[in-house]
């Protein structure tokens, strides 16, 4: 093995590479990108309003991801056609998660001034492509300049803290002491964790930094436990199996589990830990 010396180049006066070899590179090996295990859809998809997608992927999270590839430096005219063709197939197919994916060899301040105007409503990724010669061969790289922002859920944000007496009012003590009940058990598998009373949730913290790999919503009548995790069929046969309410959110990467009343967690109480301790290893929380 030895270091060599390799010459960057531009595409996009290129006299041979032109963006379709570029997309189809892209496309036969979507992990290049660096986003994660893609599936691949289609290449040039026609768009109803006129103009084709370049690329068009899928994750196993149920994401499926609108890719526009330009050589050269963003334009407005770049920026515009990845917005519309995600805004687009987001109507076509509302029943999946959608994120816009620009891939460019100059992401220009312009394009990130653009950008923040939208304050993270469009969950948007942007790759900036560069092309190395190394004798005959040219090798790209893609370098993520901009990560997805997207809506933001409640957890994610710094809300008001307010406290327990909050709580009580605006679901009921009873549901208050189910939660304790089920917080004793966490506390079996964790050591220093209390809890944090927010206002939208009651979450978890360890030396006064919030770690909610355990979230809890009370309602008046019923109570929710969200953790974090990525979606497992085999989780939620065992909770179908079981009579639980278990639903998941592709977009926040939550399970949302409804118990009507505190005999259910107890009548399924390592099934229920096994949620949360798997939310736990999501986190990378080992205690």
């Amino acid at each position: 093995m030895k270091i060599v010396k390799t010459e960057k180049i531009q595409l996009k006066n290129h006299p041979e590479i032109k963006e379709s070899l570029i997309q189809n590179f892209i496309f036969e090996d979507p992990s290049v990108l660096g986003l994660g295990d893609l599936t691949p859809i289609q290449r040039e998809k026609i768009q109803p309003s006129g103009g084709r997608l370049d690329l068009l992927f899928a994750d196993d999270d149920g994401t499926r991801y609108e890719v526009e590839v330009q050589l050269g430096a963003t334009d407005p005219s770049h920026i515009i056609r990845t917005i519309e063709y995600w805004d687009s197939e987001k109507k076509r197919y509302p029943q999946y998660d959608h994120c816009a994916v620009i891939i460019a060899e100059e992401i220009t301040g312009r394009f990130m001034n653009v950008i923040s105007l939208f304050n993270g409503s469009i969950p948007l990724i942007a790759l900036q492509l560069s092309a190395y010669k190394q004798g005959d061969d040219i090798s790209l790289a893609f370098t993520k300049v901009l990560d997805r922002i997207s809506l933001a859920s409640d957890e994610d944000e710094q809300f008001e803290v307010t406290d327990r007496k909050y709580w009580e009012n605006k679901s009921t003590t009873k549901i208050l002491k189910e939660i304790d009940l089920i917080f004793s058990s966490v506390k079996d598998y964790t050591v220093g964790y209390e809890l944090k009373y927010n206002k939208f949730y009651i979450g978890m913290a360890k030396d006064g930094v919030s770690k909610n790999f355990v979230m809890f919503r009370p309602k008046k009548n019923y109570l929710y436990i969200v953790c974090k995790g990525n979606e497992s069929d085999t989780l939620k046969s065992k909770f179908d199996d079981a009579k639980l309410d278990l639903s998941y959110s592709s977009r926040f990467k939550e399970y949302s589990l409804r118990l009507n009343d505190y005999s259910e967690y107890k009548q399924n109480k390592e099934l229920i830990d096994s949620l949360i301790k798997s939310s736990m290893e999501y986190f990378n929380i080992s205690e």
